[in-house]
């Protein structure tokens, strides 16, 4: 994805909380040369450290893209608003002239995919998904999956991905200055549609992270 200079993340403190608090994404395995395009699956994902962990049905078409390709890319992207044409302008500006945007969070993590399958590593697959559960359920109490539902694991895979590049796209308003943000995230607020908060709060946070002469 294109990343304009004032896009880019300012590092791991703001790509990293940003895909843990959205562990649902597209990965994408573009297979062989022969195929025309690659498969695209939506899964929740466990990301600790450098490693992403999830797991699929084992007839999921992915499998047959990783076995000639490992390479994969999971995308996330997330807390985005439509910002009118009108919010762009403040003072004696004309609101007709204005130009409408998007504004949103968009985080990619490529790396090389290891398949997990319980039938010739016994419990690899069941190691994920007590991770997965950890993660999404930490205050309840689950049976581990290799006792409860041991004939079950046998119909999934694991997918651990060993993450090599992060590449991050925050835009929320970057290419102008503090007070046309500001003007935005009066709207988003008053607006309140589904991801205008979430949209907001990344604009406050980012005003607040860069030095005030880069604002104005």
């Amino acid at each position: 994805m294109f990343i304009a200079p004032v896009d880019a993340t300012v590092g791991e403190g703001e790509w990293r909380p940003f895909v843990d608090a959205h562990p649902f994404g597209h990965l994408v395995a573009p297979g062989g040369r022969a195929r025309d395009l690659p498969v695209v699956v939506r899964s929740q994902f466990v990301l600790t450290g450098s490693t992403v962990w999830l797991h699929l049905v084992r007839a999921n078409p992915v499998f047959a893209e990783l076995a000639e390709n490992p390479r994969v890319l999971l995308s996330v992207a997330d807390d985005w608003a439509f910002i009118p044409s009108a919010w762009k302008a403040i003072g004696d500006e004309d609101p007709d002239l204005g130009i409408p945007t998007t504004y949103y969070g968009a985080v990619q993590l490529s790396g090389t995919a290891t398949v997990h399958d319980e039938r010739t590593s016994p419990g690899s697959v069941a190691a994920i998904l007590r991770r997965q559960l950890r993660a999404f359920q930490p205050d309840v109490e689950v049976a581990d999956p290799a006792e409860a539902h041991g004939a079950r694991l046998l119909g999934i895979l694991g997918i651990e991905v060993a993450v090599e590049r992060v590449t991050a796209k925050f835009k929320y308003g970057g290419n102008v200055d503090a007070a046309h943000r500001r003007a935005v995230v009066a709207r988003l607020r008053q607006r309140g549609g589904p991801g205008d908060d979430a949209a907001a709060d990344h604009v406050v946070r980012r005003l607040e992270e860069t030095p005030e002469s880069e604002n104005s």
